[in-house]
């Protein structure tokens, strides 16, 4: 679609930051978790621990997160400066996690019915081989933490708010921790006979993974259905915009366009109205992350006059129609 040239536009739409550094230890972390994932899923298999398969199953609804952060990273660079986007591509990290969610509630819902079968009719597992995997397993996940975390620090004194490398870094952290009671469960087996902590610790990973799938479809949500924002700022707004007395506010609706810029769109009217940028200013001083704005404003006192005016021409309609009879 071809947009009229004569459009002068007063902004772009570009909503999103530099993250071409980022993306590179995003992709780094997602070949790594990949890589261990298979190696966990067919060891598990392999050996018959529940607790193995849900570690590689868990790090494998990570690596599919991943996927989607670096295509998310990927499709908004390239269409960053598209206008066939009315407030640009922030949210498709957001359309991605959403969908990866709800398939991720589906694997931890196979994984918790898988568990409680093994610990109804529990089977023979290969420690050993079981244990060096797994133990490989959180190796890796501990040098993704550390690949992560340089950036996830600087990213909290920044600022910046970059929603998809701060769930990369979780994600590697629940990885970690699932791991490590991938561990403990298989050397409750092999040492105190307690076969059944394996089922009960890949009972546990489904939890986790269920938490963060249920977290996950929240936020997005919340994102992709333009949820209004918290309505202690907004009466904030409101009353920095109404506070000369005589202003109405008629309409007034914000939410974010991206993780960290807001579009609003405002009506108010006044006897005698401030000039644009003064409503203009009134919001952004109270909330800083707008970007986009669209206001408007009526005059009260033109309003009174058209009724006015419009009453007295009724009357003279109805005076003529009382002389001619």
């Amino acid at each position: 679609m071809q947009i009229d040239s004569r459009i002068q536009w007063a902004h772009g739409h570009d909503f999103g930051v530099d993250n071409q550094h980022r993306e590179a230890k995003v992709k780094n972390v997602f070949w790594l978790t990949t890589v261990v994932m298979v190696l966990e899923i067919s060891a598990g298999t392999w050996s018959g621990s529940m607790a193995l398969l849900a570690d590689g199953w868990h790090m494998g609804t990570h690596s599919a997160a991943f996927a989607i952060t670096i295509f998310a990273y990927s499709y908004a660079k390239k269409h960053a400066n598209n206008s066939e986007f009315s407030f640009g591509t922030g949210k498709v990290n957001y359309l991605g996690g959403f969908a990866s969610a709800v398939a991720l509630a589906i694997v931890a819902l196979m994984m918790a019915i898988e568990s409680v079968q093994r610990l109804v009719e529990p089977q023979q597992i290969q420690f050993n081989e079981a244990i060096v995997v797994a133990i490989i397993g959180l190796s890796v996940n501990v040098i993704s933490v550390f690949m992560l975390h340089d950036d996830h620090h600087h990213h909290d004194h920044d600022h910046d708010h970059d929603h998809n490398m701060k769930a990369a870094y979780f994600h590697v952290l629940a990885d970690t921790l699932t791991s490590v009671l991938a561990i403990v469960a298989l050397l409750a087996g092999k040492y105190f006979d307690l076969i059944w902590m394996d089922a009960v610790m890949g009972i546990v990973g489904a939890v986790v993974i269920s938490r963060w799938s249920y977290g996950l479809i929240k936020q997005s949500s919340a994102m992709l259905l333009d949820k209004s924002v918290d309505s202690t700022v907004l009466k904030k707004a409101v009353d920095k915009l109404s506070n000369d007395g005589e202003t109405i506010i008629r309409d007034i609706h914000v939410w974010h366009v991206a993780a960290s810029h807001q579009a609003a769109i405002l009506s108010v009217a006044a006897k005698t109205p401030q000039a644009v940028e003064y409503y203009a200013e009134a919001l952004q001083s109270c909330l800083p992350k707008l970007c986009h704005m669209s206001i408007e404003i009526h005059s009260l006192r033109t309003q009174k006059s058209e009724i006015q005016s419009s009453e007295i021409q009724e009357s003279e309609i109805q005076e003529s129609e009382i002389q001619n009879d």
